[in-house]
């Protein structure tokens, strides 16, 4: 009996044959293997962002199957093999292999023409086999093919995916990169793996990619409420809240979509082709997928619980940032206002969730203000770009003959902010507002201050990001935030509206008195 059992457990367990594993060809796949991502996905990026009409040739193509889909994509978009997402220690592990003498094949279900390009870029591959436009190279293909050549178990297999298991039962060895924890598990059912790539990614990854970060910018929306000092409104806080939360859902699906869109650009960058999309820790239709559930829950959660106006200026503010990815962005100075208007909006849209008027002052400080800040963000990357011995800023239109201007246009632009700051201060509306309005004027130095600093700091190249997202990370511009709030609150403390009813100083009091004698 237990011989019968050790001889039915030998028949379902593939037998290695005696042959040294140097002998054995090594074949390597591409996409979740050799890369991090997918060259299909990535070629069809490339291909819509030319032109979304091209989204119906696609589906046309794919109504003639995978291997002409296939062949017409990579005809027309064709991604650069240079700046993939290459795998680092499987790169390190097929050129040691190459050094003790095995041959090396590229075998993909990918084009024939990106497979070619990846291993002339590369070369360290002996041979290549791809789909060529008749037979979809995957699976059972695969393997018939690979056999064909080079008889059964004469090759090792490196794969990554659901699609790789029968090649791994029929193979010499197994190698597995970065598969899913059931995909491992049924790899292991046959023999263990000669070796196992693990990768970090997964849901860290995916919430790293909707930069939770920049959900800052989004405070804005509380602006409107914290000037009309209904703060202490629960009913109009809650709406305030709900609407940060569907601007921070929407925010972040344009932040997906504008990295699928960036992939090469961003890989040429020196941080943003760290971010999941860039780096292949997230797959294109992994974004695509979280791009298109994040924009319909934020729309959706506007037309739900907020009002009309609210969901029209989000809509205005998703167009406008799809713009910008696609086109404005390229454009001298429009790229800049337009970041500026984007800022903006966020203060319409709190003023709009909450149902309160906006001043003309507040929306012509906010573009002035943001218009420098964007400015300064453009500044420090040419000052980087200048760094690194280039000229032109990629898929922009500065170049380092604009520092001069810049350094000139940006900081007036933020100075002009704290002038509309102090005219607001001696207007009508303050003094209806804020009976200790003077104390106001104590915010002067520090808007001057911070804006002042800002400038120095990109100067110096000490400032590598966006001047928000640096604010975040501060000391000082958390110190001089807390000195303004406490100005506000200095001020406000004897404001007779809705927010809080302070007890009235004498001083109030008697103007109080004296405004309704009068």
């Amino acid at each position: 009996m237990m011989s019968q059992g050790l001889a039915a457990q030998s028949e379902k367990q593939p037998q290695i044959p005696a042959q040294n594993a140097a002998d054995r060809v090594l074949c390597v796949d591409l996409d979740g293997t050799l890369i991090a991502t997918d060259s299909m996905q990535e070629a069809a990026l490339l291909l819509i962002k030319s032109s979304a009409l091209n989204i119906l040739r696609l589906l046309s193509w794919w109504t003639h199957g995978r291997p002409y889909l296939k062949d017409q994509l990579f005809a027309h978009a064709m991604p650069d093999a240079a700046l993939l997402p290459y795998r680092a220690d499987v790169l390190e592990f097929l050129h040691e292999q190459k050094r003790l003498g095995r041959k090396l094949v590229l075998a993909t279900g990918s084009d024939q023409r990106m497979a070619r390009a990846v291993a002339d870029h590369l070369g360290i591959f002996d041979d290549v086999i791809a789909t060529d436009g008749h037979t979809n190279l995957t699976r059972h293909n695969k393997l018939g093919e690979l056999e064909r050549r080079y008889g059964p178990r004469g090759f090792d297999y490196m794969g990554n995916s659901s699609a790789d298991l029968c090649l791994w039962e029929a193979c010499g060895d197994a190698y597995v990169v970065d598969a899913p924890g059931h995909v491992l598990r049924k790899a292991h059912l046959n023999r263990k793996p000669a070796r196992v790539f693990h990768y970090p990614g997964g849901a860290m990854a995916a919430v790293r990619a909707l930069r939770p970060h920049q959900w800052v910018k989004n405070l804005l929306i509380f602006v409107p409420l914290l000037l009309a000092h209904r703060m202490s409104d629960i009913r109009m806080l809650a709406m305030a809240i709900i609407a940060f939360c569907a601007m921070c859902m929407a925010a972040s699906s344009v932040y997906l979509l504008n990295d699928l869109l960036d992939l090469e650009s961003d890989r040429r960058h020196p941080t943003k082709r760290r971010r999941p999309l860039p780096s292949g820790e997230l797959m294109p239709a992994e974004g695509m997928l979280l791009h298109s559930l994040l924009l319909i829950g934020g729309v959706g959660l506007s037309i739900a619980l907020l009002p009309a106006a609210f969901t029209a200026i989000l809509l205005i503010y998703l167009v406008l940032t799809l713009l910008y990815s696609i086109w404005i962005k390229r454009l001298l100075l429009v790229d800049v206002i337009t970041l500026a208007i984007l800022y903006t909006l966020r203060i319409v849209a709190g003023a709009a969730a909450v149902s309160v008027p906006l001043t003309m002052w507040l929306l012509a400080f906010s573009l002035f203000f943001f218009v420098s800040l964007a400015f300064a963000k453009r500044y420090s990357e040419l000052l980087d770009l200048e760094a690194a011995g280039g000229f032109e800023a990629h898929g922009r239109s500065y170049t380092l003959n604009d520092l001069r201007i810049i350094e000139s246009v940006g900081p007036t632009s933020g100075y002009l902010s704290v002038l509309v700051f102090c005219l607001y201060l001696d207007s009508a509306l303050v003094q209806s507002l804020y009976i200790r309005s003077e104390l106001l004027w104590l915010a002067t130095p520090i808007l001057l201050y911070w804006i002042t600093r800002i400038w120095f700091l990109a100067r110096r190249r000490a400032l590598h990001q966006d001047p928000i997202v640096f604010a975040i990370k501060d000391r000082i511009s958390y110190l001089a935030g807390l000195a303004l709030v406490a100005i506000v609150l200095l001020a406000s403390l004897t404001f007779h509206g809705h927010w809080g009813r302070w007890p009235l100083p004498d001083r109030g009091s008697a103007h109080l008195k004296a405004d309704a004698t009068k």
